[in-house]
């Protein structure tokens, strides 16, 4: 891969699997920061209500100098499931990824060494199967433009992976996309021929 590009999710994914009849459920996504993250983590708590368990861990950035990484047991025994979680994704040097563990009790107990050997093989399944697209580096974009603008702008980005970020209204619309960088000449055209001015961070 071409510097500054690394591995991520391409999509969410998730993989079950059974150990001494408890349920682990692994959800592997893409996110780009600590509120993206626990915002996963409370998605897969709305979805597992009553299941026993939710460990997780995250690695953000490039996986070969990770910006931010975290990981939670959550009720487990200190370092039976955050930390495999974590070490198997530090191991397939994925970025910008979480996974989380949802675990059903299946009333046998399985041990420290159990316990991480399922939190490690749930992750080590789903992360097998987990799409990865390349990473490229974003930048942000402010735009100024009329009202009537907006939604052609709106249409352009969301072809071209951009993002909108901010939105204010006032006697016209200033818009913040944040897209890939490879995609910023074509965003410029698009404002040229519009009438649009364009700013880059």
């Amino acid at each position: 891969m071409p510097e500054n590009t690394y591995p991520t999710p391409a999509r969410t994914l998730e993989h079950e699997l059974e150990v001494k009849k408890s349920r682990f459920i692994a959800r592997a996504g893409r996110v780009e920061s600590r509120e993206q993250a626990l915002a996963f983590v409370d998605r897969a708590m709305t979805d597992f209500p009553d299941a026993r368990h939710h460990c997780w861990a995250y690695l953000i950035g490039d996986p070969a100098s990770a910006t931010t990484a975290a990981m939670s047991d959550a009720g487990e025994p200190s370092g039976t499931a955050g930390k495999p979680i974590l070490n198997v994704i530090q191991h397939k040097r994925i970025g910008d990824v979480i996974v989380v563990v949802i675990r059903y009790f299946g009333g046998i107990k399985l041990g420290a060494g159990g316990l991480v050997r399922a939190y490690a093989g749930a992750t080590q399944k789903v992360l097998a199967e987990l799409p990865l697209a390349a990473h490229e580096p974003h930048t942000r974009c402010r735009l100024a433009l009329d009202f009537a603008q907006e939604q052609p702008l709106r249409h352009w980005a969301a072809q071209h992976q951009a993002t909108v970020e901010a939105v204010a209204y006032g006697e016209g619309v200033t818009l913040t996309l944040r897209l890939p960088e490879g995609a910023v000449a074509a965003l410029r055209q698009f404002a040229q021929a519009r009438g649009i001015r364009l700013e880059t961070d």
